[in-house]
């Protein structure tokens, strides 16, 4: 692992190849971004500068796609990134899979890397592997850190969530738009309106609609989502794709091209305080998260007397630490 002074003499260098989408600096500044020595706060702070002070600073839209393992999330990138960027010669994206943990060792199998097409030669498009390290929620505990980095470079962030099914609701709070990925006749419809992440997407994927019983699932699903979100002043978008024959693939991207050229980007900015009160749970446990919410007047309030994220991480461990 480098050094920080050597990080801090090449941070200049990297984030200007970064800016031209140079995929080894993007992968030195990820793990810059994913790094949690002391110290490195600091360097992650002086980054986001170097990217903020261009004069059209980048400010990506992020999509997430969540499911369960098998519903075939990592097939559907594949297809959608190289469709979009073959459409559109201007626009790039960069993939977060998140892959589960072992419980034992801690350590990952990226398998989503075998399904993804990479396109090497092709800057526009970058692939991140990122072990969840048991985290529930269906991110990995640096995923928030790291997208703050890739909005600034990539037009789109698509996410992956780990695929666990049934606590995935960090990936709400991250993404400017959610899509649950569904395969026919696999029970979800009923188990997701159990547990409640049904609540959670704007938008629904049943793939594998190739499939005879997919007609099936479609109207199960439809006429669930009445009870599970009654509220809803219209009807949630319900795409009916295939990876594998290319069907209904054109509408989805479509979809997913009007948010991305939405203007405003993402504004991962209000979204801080919620990661914030994640981090102090994760570092600091349940004694944290009371102290922050007695002592510090809650997370939002903290992080902007801190004067931004990174400061109120320093100026949290140094009072509780």
């Amino acid at each position: 692992m480098a050094s920080l002074d050597s990080i801090e003499q090449d941070l200049p260098r990297l984030v200007h190849e970064a800016q031209q989408l140079d995929k080894m600096a993007v992968s030195r500044l990820i793990s810059l971004f994913e790094d949690d020595r002391l110290g490195t706060a600091e360097l992650r702070s002086q980054a986001l500068g170097l990217l903020d002070s261009r004069p059209e600073p980048t400010s990506g839209t992020i999509l997430g796609l969540t499911g369960t393992p098998g519903s075939g999330k990592s097939s559907l990138l594949s297809r959608i990134t190289v469709d979009l960027l073959a459409a559109h010669s201007s626009l790039s994206i960069a993939v977060l899979a998140v892959d589960p943990s072992s419980q034992v060792s801690g350590g990952a199998l990226l398998g989503d890397r075998t399904r993804m097409r990479y396109l090497p030669s092709e800057n526009r498009l970058f692939f991140r592997s990122q072990a969840s390290q048991t985290d529930l929620g269906g991110l990995g505990p640096s995923s928030f850190q790291v997208c703050r980095l890739l909005t600034r470079l990539f037009d789109c962030v698509m996410i992956e969530t780990v695929g666990i099914g049934q606590s995935e609701a960090d990936i709400r709070h991250l993404a400017d738009r959610v899509y649950l990925v569904l395969q026919p006749l696999g029970g979800d419809e009923v188990q997701f309106l159990k547990a409640g992440i049904i609540e959670i997407p704007h938008a629904f994927i049943l793939n594998k609609s190739d499939e005879p019983t997919a007609l099936t699932s479609y109207h199960h699903l439809r006429s669930s989502l009445w009870l599970a979100r009654p509220f809803e002043s219209e009807d949630l978008p319900i795409f009916q794709t295939s990876a594998l024959t290319g069907v209904g693939l054109s509408e989805l991207e479509a979809e997913m091209l009007g948010q991305i050229q939405q203007p405003g980007g993402s504004g991962l900015t209000t979204r801080e305080a919620y990661f914030f009160d994640r981090w102090v749970h994760q570092e600091w446990g349940r004694a944290g998260g009371r102290y922050l919410a007695s002592q510090l007047g809650g997370s939002a309030a903290f992080v902007q007397q801190s004067g931004g994220y990174e400061a109120a991480q320093a100026g949290f461990s140094s009072i509780f630490g």
